[in-house]
């Protein structure tokens, strides 16, 4: 039988084939040749007389992950809060560069709308409306939320974003007999605490999927290549080719095209500023 893994914990799966639920164990195969089952795959299994599987086998995934260990994932819906806390667009911009490298489709939210003034999130909102679907949302409210549903329709989602930004109310809102314990901003450090502790697949009544994760809350965009990068910001993709020098870096080189279209406002300033942050960190860790 064919069928999705929804969720995984302490080794056993928990596969949805055909409107049923079947807990399964994986072929110690897999452990010998280094492949672990995750949240997403779709796998074939072996039902037992028990009623519970067997995983035989695991498809060609469309990418994967480690931390959290999901696969499959068609959209990174990038999650940022308009205050409590303050949006600190290179995080924002690091999620948006992860979610480019795995070559998925991108959705920017913007939740917490209702805590701002108009003027506060059309700015935020200026800086990404160009490049990306973006949702001013809350959560709490519900106010965005059929606009959000209405672009992950038909995709298995995955929301990524600092903890504290309201992910776990949006999963409850994307989801409504399903509640999720969500966690208070701590007024000290204006983090979140996180409250998710494995991942788990959903159906969304809308249509599609969304996992509920841990969080992408850790990863390394060092790991990027120099050439790679400017590849990972869509806005800069059209000036590839157009620098004096082939192997601009878009820092410092005379006649960069990049570097001319920031000053002329056609690259926004913030992502500019993000992408010399990342460049200048993979070039530090290159020289060790």
């Amino acid at each position: 039988m064919e069928g999705i893994i929804l969720k995984g914990i302490a080794g056993f799966y928990y596969v949805s084939c055909d409107d049923n639920l079947y807990e399964c164990k994986a072929r110690g195969i897999f452990r010998k040749d280094g492949l672990i089952p995750h949240v997403g795959d779709y796998v074939h299994i072996e039902v037992l007389e028990d009623g519970k599987g067997i995983i035989t086998e695991i498809h060609e995934r469309k990418n994967v992950f480690i931390r959290p260990p999901i696969s499959n994932v068609d959209c990174f819906v990038v999650v940022c809060a308009a205050a409590k806390p303050k949006p600190n667009l290179t995080i924002i911009d690091q999620f948006l560069v992860m979610a480019e490298e795995n070559h998925t489709e991108v959705i920017l939210c913007i939740n917490k709308a209702d805590l701002v003034k108009e003027e506060e999130l059309h700015s935020l909102y200026e800086i990404y409306s160009a490049i990306y679907p973006v949702c001013c949302v809350s959560g709490k409210s519900g106010v965005g939320i059929l606009d959000l549903k209405s672009k992950m329709e038909g995709k298995t989602c995955a929301l990524a974003g600092p903890s504290g930004v309201g992910k776990s109310t949006l999963l409850n809102c994307l989801r409504e007999d399903y509640a999720m314990e969500t966690g208070e901003i701590s007024e000290k450090t204006q983090r979140g605490k996180h409250t998710t502790r494995h991942a788990e697949l959903f159906e969304m009544e809308s249509g599609g999927r969304v996992f509920d994760t841990p969080g992408f809350t850790s990863f390394d965009v060092l790991e990027t290549d120099e050439e790679e990068l400017p590849f990972l910001f869509p806005e800069m993709v059209p000036y590839q080719g157009m620098c004096r020098y082939d192997n601009c870096r878009h820092l410092k080189e005379p006649s960069c095209a990049v570097t001319q279209a920031v000053s002329e406002g056609k690259i926004k300033e913030s992502r500019y500023q993000s992408y010399m942050a990342m460049m200048k960190a993979i070039q530090e860790k290159r020289r060790f």
